[in-house]
């Protein structure tokens, strides 16, 4: 299994895989940034310089410095992503889940927008070829082609995603090369003047950012997927991946000189491209695009995965198609995603008109990201004027590109805004329904009750429920544990066993850590195994970790069974000859708010929605832990918050005799009556 350490280690194998998962967002950007920046405008030589000026200051500062340099250094053990770069900083102030939710729920906003415009810039260009083609059944087919194969893995296509990437970025750069021959003098646009210039003297030009912005989309998925591919091996592939894309956008330039006086013909990408290329450039184009979205898809499922663990996404089932480290597939985030995608694609019809939708999530994400990285290199102790130079850089950029992008809005931004909207909605009231439950949730010593489970283990006038009974605690402290399992055991329905376990999931900042601590909590315990046990069992998992408890419980027992620790067999005197593992059953508790309380309206709409929404788009406890369902009692526990006061209900003293008396009396007077 390769570690963080390996990971790091640059080499040719590793650039190539880099190459092929972490640009292929950013390294589709071509097919379509300078056709937004151009838009409908008049083509004119300050147009034409500006833009590339703008885009290579933007990829300088916003991909190379920020993400490329100093991003990337904010490594959870290898790890990389907006999440994983909270998980590092949360301790540190409570207030910083909120940069973190806005920013995870506008990058999955963006996972719905960027497969629908990338598949589709890349098969118009057949219009070029048959301009009366309808698109669109293929562009559908591509994408519903591309989420349906995630629940099969893609460990075999990912081996030739880097090739395939390579010899895009190679193809690019020489069309570009080609075209850019024609106009050398473009490569002026170097001069950061030209970009000035743009902004502040072309009309309009402020609002032309919004278009520029689209060259670094990926930025963000690149740093997401440094777990991946390691620190080393992105740096220098994107070394070799801005070359390639920066020679499109020069040749792209170039030919835009060729065009001055007139609005855009044509989109400039394939417009460069030698006429007998050009099935092959719509060809590569096509698979390139598949494969960025198929990058940015399987981020996504990393991304709502990490959410889970941190505490602001509902429990989801997911599953490892293949034994790739890091490589999962969630299933109702792959469908959604793919209705998305297809909304998308059905709603705008057009990747001309997707870009006005595109981007704008993106800025926010970014916006948020710089937040939390300040605060990560507060956490190192770098020097605060330097912090404040670096934020100041970053944040005036970004406000820059998110006021410019807010005039897509209306145009398509608030698909996108929308979306992004919605799901940090629901992971705040997750957040904080989360908050509301634990302060709640009554804890009580566990070692007191400890001798009254012993004593009712030893009453045989009380059912045995099993011989194993384990229950499923947040409680990470061995001393202590919720009170409704206490009273599940002793007062609801006394429930004997010989041995009691308490188990709890700790989610920890490592991203794959899977360790485990064991207390055996039998005062009585003297030494050897016992007939009656309390067992404490505390998991240590990793935020990247799906707590397959069936499987990770049972090894703890082997475990145990190993060193001497417990006996596992039946318990039941008939069976006891036979040597057979005893019956195990697992309690695991579904709260829901009762009537009887009184919360303030806030708390009270929070826990409403939190219900209503778990009931929807939450997986079970038993599917979400993977247990057999068949070993798993569920009990229902009211959530009390505030008890109401008490009711001036007061009792009268007279007889209910001499009441039933008068009444009838009163009766047989009407009747005379």
């Amino acid at each position: 299994m390769t570690t963080p350490s390996n990971l790091q280690r640059t080499s040719a194998g590793g650039i190539l895989v880099a190459i092929g998962i972490v640009f292929g967002d950013i390294g589709t950007s071509p097919l379509y940034t300078i056709s937004a920046v151009v838009g409908d405008r008049i083509i004119d030589r300050s147009l034409a310089f500006g833009a590339l000026s703008a885009v290579f200051w933007t990829l300088t500062f916003l991909t190379t410095l920020k993400y490329v340099a100093i991003t990337l250094r904010a490594d959870n053990r290898g790890e990389g992503g907006i999440l994983a770069l909270y998980a590092l900083v949360r301790r540190r102030a409570r207030w910083l889940v909120f940069p973190a939710i806005i920013g995870a729920a506008a990058l999955f906003a963006d996972g719905l927008i960027t497969p629908s415009i990338s598949v589709s810039s890349a098969v118009e260009g057949l219009r070029i070829i048959s301009p009366s083609m309808p698109t669109l059944p293929l562009v559908l087919g591509i994408l519903v082609a591309l989420f349906a194969v995630q629940q099969f893995g893609t460990d075999k296509v990912g081996r030739a995603f880097g090739p395939i990437m390579l010899a895009w970025f190679g193809f690019i750069g020489a069309v570009g090369v080609l075209s850019l021959a024609r106009h050398p003098e473009i490569l002026a646009a170097l001069d950061p003047r030209h970009a000035y210039w743009l902004i502040t003297e072309h009309p309009h030009g402020f609002w032309i950012l919004g278009g520029v912005f689209l060259c670094t989309t990926g930025a963000e998925a690149l740093y997401a997927d440094l777990g991946h591919c390691g620190r080393g091996n992105i740096r220098t592939g994107w070394a070799i991946v801005k070359l390639c894309v920066l020679l499109s956008y020069a040749g792209q330039c170039a030919w835009l000189l060729d065009h001055v006086g007139s609005r855009l013909p044509e989109r400039p990408f394939y417009a460069i491209v030698p006429p007998p290329l050009l099935p092959l450039a719509i060809a590569i184009a096509t698979v390139a695009t598949i494969i960025a979205s198929q990058a940015l898809i399987s981020g996504s499922y990393t991304l709502v995965n990490e959410a889970m663990q941190l505490g602001l996404w509902f429990r989801t089932k997911v599953k490892y198609p293949t034994f790739i480290r890091g490589q999962l597939y969630i299933p109702r985030v792959n469908w959604a995603l793919m209705i998305g995608c297809i909304a998308v694609v059905l709603y705008f019809q057009d990747s001309t008109r997707m870009e006005a939708a595109y981007g704008l999530a993106i800025t926010v994400t970014m916006l948020m990201t710089s937040l939390l990285v300040v605060q990560y290199l507060r956490q190192k102790n770098v020097a605060i004027p330097l912090v404040i130079a670096i934020a100041a850089v970053f944040v005036a950029i970004e406000v820059s590109f998110l006021v410019s992008n807010l005039a897509k809005l209306f145009e398509g931004g608030w698909f996108t805004m929308l979306v992004g909207g919605m799901v940090a909605l629901v992971m705040y009231i997750v957040f904080r329904s989360k908050e509301i439950r634990s302060s709640l949730t009554e804890m009580v010593p566990l070692d007191v009750f400890v001798p009254v489970l012993e004593q009712l283990s030893r009453d045989e006038s009380v059912p045995k429920f099993a011989t194993h009974l384990v229950y499923l605690t947040a409680s990470s402290d061995p001393r202590q544990v919720e009170q409704i399992a206490i009273d599940s055991i002793i007062r609801r329905s006394p429930k004997r066993a010989n041995i009691y376990w308490f188990v709890n999931v700790n989610t920890v900042d490592e991203p794959y850590r899977m360790t485990y601590n064991v207390e055996i909590l039998d005062r009585l315990r003297r030494a050897g195994p016992s007939d009656i046990d309390v067992v404490f069992v505390r998991f240590n998992l990793g935020f990247r970790i799906e707590p397959r408890l069936n499987i990770m419980f049972r090894h703890v027992v082997e475990d145990m069974v190993r060193r001497k620790e417990i006996d596992i067999a039946s318990r039941y005197r008939s069976l006891e000859r036979l040597n057979q593992t005893g019956d195990f059953r697992f309690v695991i508790f579904q709260r829901f708010l009762s009537y009887d309380n009184e919360l303030p309206p806030r708390e009270r709409l929070i826990l409403n929605a939190y219900y209503f929404l778990s009931h929807r788009l939450a997986a079970s406890a038993e599917e979400y832990y993977g247990l057999d369902t068949s070993n798993v009692v569920i009990e229902k526990v009211p959530l009390v918050v505030m008890p109401p006061r008490r009711l001036p209900l007061v009792r009268e003293e007279r007889s209910l005799l001499d009441s039933s008396e008068q009444s009838l009396a009163m009766s047989e007077t009407e009747r005379t009556q």
